[in-house]
C-alpha cells in the first residue's frame, strides 16, 4: 500500500520555536498524555458500580479493563509508526478525537456490550496518542538540557497519571456516578482537539511505501502475547487459551521480525537495536513496569480489602509517591548534568527495588504509617530517577523519521512488561495463597507479600541489565545510531 507524497507544507520541518512556544507545545502534550495515563486506572475503583449498573458477570466485568489493555497494547507500535509517516501532530489529533468520542459512547453505555467495544475503541485512541506525544517532544525540542527538561516534565506526567486517576476514579465514583469516570474525558478532549492545530507544530511526513505485512503481523502478535498473559493472570498457565495465545504470538512474531528485515520502511527498524545503550534501555524499561505496576496492584488490594479503605481513600494512599515522583523528576535533569545518566538510573532503579522488598515484611497488623508509607516513599522517589533518564537513553540520537517507531516500541515494552509482570505476581500470589491457613487478612496478606517479594526481583534484574550493558559516559551530542 503507497502513501501519496505529502504536500510540500508538511514536508518542511519547522524553525525552531520560542521558549514561550515550546512551553505551550509541551502543556498541550503533556496533557494528551496525562488523559491516557488517567485512564489506565480511573475505571479501575469504579467496577463494583459498573457490574451493578450493567449487569456485568464477574469473567465479563473483568473485560472493561481487557478490552482497553488489549487494543492499546497490541496497537502502539503500529500507532507510532503511522505518526511517522502521516505526521505526529494529525496522528496525535485523531487519537484524541477518537479517544473523546469513545468516552462519549462508553459514559452513555444502556448495555455491557456496548462499554467494551467503547473501552476497545479508547485503545485504539490511546495506541495513536501515547507515541505521538513522545515523539513530537523528541522532533521538537532540541538536545540537550530543553529535551531533558521537556522529557522530565512528560516522565512525571507518566508516572502521576495512574494515581491521579485512582484518585479521581474514586471520587466521581462515590459523589457522581461510575459514568463520568469515562464522561470528564469529553470536555478534555474536545479542549485538545482545538487546541493543538494552534499551539503544536506538525512534523515532516515521510512518504513512502507502508510496511503492511509487519503492521499486520506486529499488531496481531503483540495482541495474541497480551491476550496470553489476560487469560494466564485470570485462568493460570496451564489454561489452553493461554498456551494457544502463545503458540501464535510466538508465530506472529517471528514472521514479524523477518518482514522487519525485508521492507524499506518497518513498522520496527532492526537498526534500533544495534545501539548498545538503547537496547539495554528497551530491556530495562520491559523489566521495570513488570516489577513496580504488578505490586501497586496489590497494594490496592491490600488498602481495600485488610486495611477496609474506601476506594477515595485507597487511592488517597498513593499520594505520598506521586507527589515524591513528581518532585524527584523535575529534579533529574540537574542530577544528569551533574553525575551522568548511568549513576542517577541506577541509583533509582536500586532504591524502586528497595522499596518493593521492604513490603516483603508486610504483616496484617500493619498500619498505613508503619507499614507502606516508607516502601511507597521509597519507590516513589526511585522511579522518579529512573523513568525519564531511561526515555533519555532509548530516545538519544534517533533519526527524526523514527521518532515514533522508537518511542512506540518504548512504550509497547513498558506496557508489555506492566501486563507480563502483573500475571507473573498473580501467579506468585496465587501459589503462595493457594495452601495457607489463617484468617482471610493474613492469608491475602502473605500472598501479597510474596508478590511484593517477586517484583523486587524483577526490579534488581532490570538493575542489573542497566549495570552491565549501558555504558558510562555520556553521549555524544550529534551521534547518530
Amino acid at each position: 500500500m503507497s502513501t501519496p507524497p505529502a504536500p510540500s507544507a508538511t514536508t518542511q520541518p519547522s524553525p525552531p520555536a520560542p521558549a514561550a512556544r515550546l512551553g505551550t507545545t509541551l502543556l498541550v502534550v503533556v496533557t494528551a498524555y496525562l488523559m491516557v495515563g488517567v485512564d489506565s486506572t480511573v475505571v479501575n475503583v469504579a467496577l463494583p458500580d459498573i457490574q451493578r449498573g450493567l449487569g456485568f458477570s464477574r469473567t465479563g466485568l473483568s473485560w472493561v479493563l481487557n478490552a482497553y489493555t488489549l487494543a492499546f497494547g497490541g496497537l502502539l507500535l503500529l500507532g507510532g509508526r503511522v505518526g511517522d509517516v502521516l505526521g505526529r501532530r494529525r496522528t496525535l489529533t485523531a487519537g484524541v478525537l477518537l479517544f473523546a468520542l469513545s468516552s462519549l459512547l462508553g459514559g452513555s453505555a444502556t448495555g455491557g456490550g456496548l462499554l467494551l467495544a467503547a473501552r476497545a475503541l479508547q485503545g485504539v485512541g490511546a495506541a495513536l496518542i501515547a507515541p505521538s506525544t513522545l515523539a513530537l517532544i523528541t522532533a521538537g525540542f532540541p538536545a540537550g538540557p530543553r529535551r531533558h527538561r521537556a522529557l522530565s516534565v512528560y516522565s512525571s506526567t507518566a508516572g502521576i497519571g495512574g494515581s491521579v486517576g485512582l484518585l479521581l476514579g474514586g471520587a466521581l465514583t462515590t459523589w457522581a456516578s461510575w459514568r463520568w469516570a469515562l464522561l470528564v474525558n469529553v470536555p478534555i478532549g474536545v479542549a485538545l482537539v482545538l487546541a493543538l492545530p494552534r499551539f503544536v507544530a506538525e512534523t515532516p511526513r515521510h512518504a513512502g511505501r507502508f510496511d503492511l505485512p509487519g503492521a499486520l503481523t506486529g499488531t496481531a502478535g503483540t495482541g495474541s502475547l497480551v491476550y496470553a498473559f489476560i487469560r494466564v493472570s485470570q485462568a493460570g498457565w496451564s489454561d489452553t487459551r493461554a498456551l494457544l495465545a502463545f503458540t501464535a504470538a510466538a508465530v506472529l512474531l517471528t514472521a514479524f521480525l523477518l518482514a522487519e528485515s525485508r521492507a524499506d520502511q518497518p513498522v520496527m527498524p532492526l537498526r534500533l537495536f544495534a545501539d548498545r545503550d538503547r537496547a539495554g534501555g528497551y530491556a530495562a524499561i520491559l523489566l521495570l513496569p513488570a516489577g513496580m505496576f504488578g505490586a501497586f496492584y496489590f497494594l490496592t488490594l491490600f488498602c481495600q480489602q485488610v486495611l477496609r479503605y474506601s476506594p477515595l481513600r485507597a487511592g488517597l494512599a498513593f499520594l505520598p509517591l506521586t507527589l515524591v515522583m513528581f518532585t524527584t523528576v523535575r529534579l533529574v535533569p540537574r542530577l544528569l548534568a551533574r553525575f551522568g545518566t548511568k549513576p542517577v538510573l541506577l541509583t533509582g532503579i536500586a532504591l524502586a527495588a528497595t522499596g518493593t522488598g521492604l513490603l516483603w515484611w508486610l504483616r496484617p497488623g500493619d498500619g498505613y504509617a508503619t507499614g507502606l508509607l516508607g516502601p511507597l516513599l521509597l519507590v516513589g522517589l526511585g522511579m522518579g530517577l529512573s523513568f525519564m533518564p531511561l526515555n533519555a537513553v532509548i530516545l538519544a540520537a534517533v533519526e527524526p523519521r523514527e521518532a515514533g517507531a522508537a518511542s512506540g516500541l518504548l512504550q509497547t515494552l513498558q506496557w508489555l512488561g506492566g501486563t507480563v509482570g502483573l500475571s507473573a505476581l498473580v501467579t506468585v500470589y496465587g501459589t503462595a495463597t493457594r495452601h495457607a491457613t489463617g484468617t482471610p487478612d493474613e492469608i491475602l496478606t502473605h500472598g501479597a507479600s510474596r508478590a511484593f517479594g517477586a517484583g523486587a526481583l524483577i526490579a534488581v534484574a532490570a538493575l542489573l541489565v542497566a549495570a552491565t550493558v549501558l555504558r558510562g559516559g555520556r553521549r555524544p551530542p550529534g551521534r547518530r545510531a
